[in-house]
């Protein structure tokens, strides 16, 4: 059946009432103001920073220390003018944007100062993620080289972005931090919020579902699985019910400490003392001492069969 262009008549009238929609729901639209980061300006950077933490592994080939300054030098510079303008955009608009984007401030000076900070810093950088490179390979009896780890582990990658993301959440640049870590929750399944605080040597195994809250604290040599959630007890609010902000909600891990599977440790009081073991499906909202190990008693598992073949009664089974 061919297309009625006739039916075509009643777009004006959907567009005039969605545009309606602009003017009384104008929190969920950007109109009349500065432009805000562009995210796939923000992607691309961050795309280009993992080439710079991990040159040789991914989109350019054949370097070696004869052409790896090049390489490096339009990388920097590429990453100079991108996030300048993309910073200069988040500090605008976290100051009050208007549809003056000529102000007095110029806040894409105040981007370039806050991009040469963080370039400055990634250098440094590289000496945390070789710790996590080499606790992945140390903590994965399956894994055969570093090279895999970088290649393969969605848990590296996820702390990769994080650690590039929480230089830039320490130098209090809004919206770009959370734009990347959110782009690596949305691959990775692992969503650590930037302002988290990770020591050297930490391992996501297998990884998807793992959660980490902003004021978590985490030590060095900490290793958790999949399913794991580090998150908030409750949530204060004031006297008019609005949540307070700005507490310390979520747990801290001191060094050492090792998480199973779909474990759960929620509260900005709750401390997970050096050395201890939390396990699998474990509940935990109060502090551990150093050296402990948490685990849930063994459950019963009931079995039973409606295979007419099989008469055995039910069965209880100690796991």
């Amino acid at each position: 059946m061919a297309t009625d262009f006739r039916l075509k008549d009643q777009l004006p009238s959907i567009t005039e009432r969605m545009v309606e929609t602009y003017r009384r729901l104008g929190k969920i639209n950007h109109l009349d103001h500065c432009p805000l980061p562009n995210y796939d300006e923000v992607i691309a950077a961050t795309c280009d920073l993992i080439e710079l933490m991990y040159p040789g592994y991914r989109r350019r080939e054949g370097l070696h220390f004869g052409n790896v300054g090049y390489f490096v030098g339009e990388l920097v510079d590429r990453l100079h003018d991108t996030l300048t303008r993309q910073i200069g955009r988040a500090l605008r608009h976290e100051a009050g944007a208007t549809s003056d984007c000529d102000e007095q401030q110029d806040y894409e000076a105040l981007g370039q100062a806050k991009t040469l900070q963080f370039l400055d810093t990634l250098p440094e950088l590289r000496a945390h993620l070789a710790t996590d490179v080499q606790a992945s390979y140390d903590g994965d009896p399956a894994c055969r080289t570093t090279d895999e780890v970088i290649f393969c582990y969605p848990g590296l990658f996820a702390v990769t972005v994080y650690r590039l993301a929480n230089l830039l959440f320490r130098l209090e640049i809004p919206f770009i931090p959370r734009m990347m870590t959110e782009w690596a929750h949305s691959r990775t399944g692992i969503d650590i919020h930037p302002g988290a605080t990770i020591g050297d040597y930490f391992f996501i195994d297998h990884g998807t579902g793992v959660v980490i809250g902003e004021t978590c604290e985490i030590g060095e040599h900490v290793k958790i699985y999949q399913g794991v959630t580090l998150g908030a007890l409750s949530f204060p609010t004031d006297g008019d019910g609005n949540l307070v902000r700005g507490q310390k909600r979520h747990p801290t891990l001191e060094d050492n400490v090792v998480i199973y599977a779909n474990a759960t440790v929620l509260g900005g009081r709750t401390v997970i003392g050096r050395d201890s073991v939390i396990g699998s499906s474990v509940w935990l909202t109060h502090s551990v001492k150093p050296a402990t190990t948490v685990v849930l008693e063994k459950p019963q598992l009931r079995m039973h069969s409606e295979d007419p073949d099989e008469l055995r009664p039910e069965v209880n089974y100690q796991v």
